[in-house]
């Protein structure tokens, strides 16, 4: 997805280009892309016989869905178990937490 918003349409080819070594083959990236497009995030068209697909959801609505999915599976839709989880872990720090808390507060009050 992110190549598609970044880039625009592109070939399969074009994709598999793009990743760092070492690349996916061509047919798993055609797959994903795909699937992509069988769930509504990505549509095609067909030029000179071959497929130009580019992305239909847009960045924030597809992170929204994939985070809420997330959410839901791994931390049992408990959104403060993810963020304990990142505080475990250490990967979010305590001037990161009071920045989350003041975005919180900030939003309640409008």
């Amino acid at each position: 997805m992110q190549l598609l918003w970044t880039n625009g349409p592109l070939y399969v080819k074009e994709m598999v280009a793009m990743y760092p070594e070492p690349q996916p083959h061509v047919n798993t990236v055609s797959t994903l892309v795909r699937i992509l497009e069988q769930k509504g995030f990505v549509s095609h068209n067909v030029v000179g016989g071959s497929y130009q697909y580019y992305a239909v959801a847009k960045l924030e609505d597809f992170r929204r869905s994939r985070l809420g999915s997330f959410i839901r599976n791994y931390f049992g839709n408990s959104y403060v178990g993810a963020v304990s989880a990142l505080v475990e872990e250490e990967k979010i720090s305590v001037d990161e937490l009071r920045e989350l808390i003041e975005i919180v507060e900030r939003k309640s009050k409008s």
